[in-house]
């Protein structure tokens, strides 16, 4: 996968890309992320790429030009083949795993990050396909969330994990919160590791685990687990937890 990142603080990226995950995805030729600093397409003297808006108010406005001319440049020589377009904004679409699942079937994405009070509305109008917001509050610029978007996709991209099983349980790729996880020792300060994990028997693995990523949602967000189309075992799972928490209650 390709992504093409807009932004004004490229200089941001530099840890991102080179540590973890998104490291090796990108040595080992699956990710390649392109900076581009949107302040080499101004054409004034300082390289400026805001100004005052029309009809007044506080702050500063991001130009279409720089934008319109960045993007062009990356879309040369496509024909009409356009990749998604994507602003980072807080009036689109949040972010969620069906989306970043969608995303991962993308050959190649352009990221433009936004800064100052807002950018022109002409962008939106000529150039964007799509808006994303990451959650529902204020960040400086669209550089964090474009962060985002970048780790969660290259997590689900063919072979970018060691184990492509790990892609599949993460919490909320399998539509609840993940179950709990434990490694050696097997006692810590007087915390046991949970019997049933070192029996061998997979299928009461298997139970125990869906058990605890059921529990885990119904009580810290239930609100996941209205859109699930649920086993017989995990309505029989969610009704024994109802009524002990109902007993406890």
């Amino acid at each position: 996968m390709r992504v093409d990142v807009l932004t004004i603080f490229p200089e941001m990226f530099s840890g991102f890309l080179a540590t973890s995950i998104i490291k090796r995805a990108r040595e080992q030729g699956q990710l390649a992320v392109n900076l581009v600093d949107i302040r080499n397409y101004a054409r004034n003297k300082h390289r400026n790429v805001d100004d005052y808006p029309f009809g007044g108010g506080p702050g500063m406005v991001m130009m279409a030009e720089p934008l319109f001319l960045a993007v062009e440049d990356l879309l040369a020589g496509r024909g009409r083949e356009r990749p998604p377009i994507i602003l980072m904004s807080p009036q689109g679409a949040v972010f969620k795993q069906a989306l970043a699942e969608e995303l991962a079937e993308q050959e190649h994405l352009i990221l433009i990050c936004g800064h100052y009070e807002g950018i022109d509305e002409r962008v939106r109008q000529a150039l964007v396909t799509r808006e994303i917001s990451i959650g529902d509050y204020v960040l400086t610029g669209g550089e964090l969330p474009a962060m985002v978007i970048i780790d969660a996709v290259t997590r689900l991209l063919p072979g970018v994990l060691g184990d492509p099983a790990g892609a599949r349980e993460d919490s909320f790729a399998m539509g609840l919160l993940e179950y709990p996880q434990y490694t050696r020792p097997r006692s810590f300060r007087g915390l046991e590791v949970p019997e049933v994990l070192l029996t061998g028997n997979h299928e009461q693995i298997r139970r125990w685990r869906r058990r605890q990523a059921l529990e885990r949602t119904w009580r810290r967000r239930p609100d996941l687990l209205a859109g699930l189309q649920l086993t017989r075992e995990d309505q029989e799972i969610l009704a024994e937890i109802a009524g002990q928490a109902g007993d406890e209650g």
